[in-house]
Order: C-alpha cells, then sequence, then structure tokens
C-alpha cells in the first residue's frame, strides 16, 4: 500500500506520493494518468515521457501533462516526490499572469518537460514539497490555499531554471518577445488539431505570419511552421506508440481529410511512414 496524501473539495484534487519502488506500480497504472504531474527526482530514477527515455543524474523536475505518456522504468536510491493535481485545483491558464510557465514547462515547444537542479537550488525545493506533505495532515481552513501557494512557487521558479537552461539567456530578459513565445506555444496547443498553418495562428495573433517568423528568429527558435507541424507529428507519435488507432484514423484525428497527404508529411518530418515507426517502437519497447 503507497502512502498517498490527497487533498478533495469539491472536484478539486491534489495529491502527494513518495517516489520509491514501492509506489512504482500505482504510479504506473491508470490512477494518474487524467491528472498533471510533477515530480521530484534523485539521481538514479530511470522514466520515458512520451517517447523519450531519461536517466536522471542529478537531481531534477519533470512537468506531465495529462496528455503525455509517463512510466517510471527505475527507482533511484533515495525518495522522490510524485505530485498530481487537476485543473479544477489549479489551472494554469487561469493563473497565468502570475505564475507566467504554461508553454515553458508543461507542452513547450521544444517537447522538453525537465529542469536540472544544481546543488544550490536542491534545498528550495526539497523543502517546498516536505512544507506540502506537512500541510497535508493539519486540519485547518486554510489549508487548500496554502498547498496551492507552495505549488505556485515551484511553478515560478521552475519557469526561471527553464529558460536559463533552454533559452539563449542573452535573450531571457526580453520579456515581449517571450511572452509571445508563450501565447504563441498555448495557442499550438489549443488548436494543433483544427489549424496547421501559420497564418491560421497569424490571424488569431493578428499580426502577419513574417513577423511571428522575425520573433521566432529573434528567439533562436525553429522556423513557426516548423514548431506547428512538430507538435503534430508529436501527438501522431504518441497515438502510433500507445493506442491501436491506424494511421488514417490518426490522420483524422489531427484534421487532416488526406489520410495520404498525413503519411507524406510524417515521413517529411520522421523520414519513416507511420506504420514503420509503430513497428520500430513497438520492438523496442
Amino acid at each position: 500500500m503507497i502512502l498517498e496524501q490527497v487533498f478533495r473539495s469539491d472536484l478539486k484534487t491534489l495529491g502527494l506520493i513518495p517516489l520509491n519502488e514501492k509506489s512504482l506500480p500505482a504510479i504506473n497504472s491508470e490512477t494518474y494518468s487524467q491528472y498533471i504531474k510533477v515530480l521530484l527526482l534523485t539521481p538514479g530514477f530511470e522514466l520515458q515521457v512520451d517517447l523519450t527515455h531519461h536517466k536522471v543524474k542529478q537531481p531534477s523536475l519533470f512537468f506531465v501533462s495529462p496528455n503525455q505518456h509517463l512510466e517510471i522504468k527505475m527507482s533511484g536510491p533515495e525518495e522522490g516526490y510524485f505530485v498530481f493535481y487537476n485543473r479544477d485545483f489549479y489551472c494554469i491558464q487561469i493563473h497565468d499572469e502570475e505564475v507566467a510557465c504554461d508553454g515553458l514547462l508543461f507542452n513547450n515547444i521544444h517537447n522538453m518537460p525537465m529542469v536540472i537542479l544544481q546543488s544550490d537550488e536542491i534545498p528550495f525545493f526539497t523543502s517546498i514539497f516536505g512544507q506540502m506533505a506537512h500541510e497535508f495532515g493539519l486540519e485547518d481552513t486554510s489549508r487548500e490555499e496554502m498547498i496551492r501557494t507552495y505549488l505556485k512557487q515551484v511553478f515560478i521558479k521552475s519557469a526561471r531554471l527553464w529558460k536559463k537552461q533552454n533559452l539563449n539567456t542573452t535573450l531571457v530578459q526580453q520579456n515581449n518577445d517571450l511572452e509571445f513565445f508563450r501565447k504563441f506555444t498555448m495557442l499550438i496547443e489549443e488548436h494543433y488539431k483544427q489549424k496547421h498553418n501559420v497564418s491560421d495562428y497569424a490571424e488569431l495573433l493578428y499580426m502577419a505570419p513574417k513577423t511571428i517568423t522575425h520573433r521566432f528568429k529573434r528567439l533562436n527558435l525553429p522556423q513557426p511552421n516548423d514548431v506547428i507541424k512538430n507538435r503534430i507529428i508529436l501527438e501522431a507519435k504518441r497515438l502510433l506508440a500507445h493506442t491501436k488507432l491506424t494511421s488514417k484514423e490518426i490522420a483524422y484525428m489531427l484534421g487532416y481529410e488526406d489520410p495520404a497527404y498525413f503519411s507524406r508529411l510524417f515521413v517529411q518530418k520522421t523520414g519513416e511512414t507511420p506504420t514503420s515507426f509503430r513497428t520500430k517502437f513497438l520492438s523496442e519497447n
């Protein structure tokens, strides 16, 4: 039996579980797939997020959305933390102006859901998770808001570290471009199944497609059209790897009425057909 601490009120849920060898089977089950997840992992842990296998060599934070596949394959010698919650407890969009991390920590266009911690950064996070665990044992009317405050601190600090680790450090101070980067990413996440072209997003942003391209260039990011297509292909890979849907069914799900065109796009972006990708993935896992 795992030591699960959970707060529930109305439709809101947030829970915390110590991450160790005993808790892995439960965490890898479907029980937590519906939740947004934050993991603090120590060296020795191994996990797969979507199609990428991660070996944790130094303490790291992972941020996993409900639409992402998560499997922890091996625990480390020291425990970690596993936090899960739903949008009713904490919705990134609602808190976006304060937290400013949607598009950076979750579903970012780099598909890099992690922050590596240096030795001087570890105490901050272990303290936050420890205080969060302590809060579960209190019967206090302010408990919910206190837990939410701790979660918010994790996001703010992690977003700062993510920007330093994944964006050109000389551009971190260019808040306007970073805000645009977040907003564009959020729009892709919301519309990628229906809107496939830069012009579609330019219309939503009330700007010219060339302006979007120039802003991405300043941030040293891939071309916006590649970002859109990469998000579509990532979802296709998830569905091929973790469902039994046919390539044609996946094409329709992703907004392509012509499955042959979708297959050509998949080959162009990956170098292999959807069928060969699925066969290769299943044979390796």
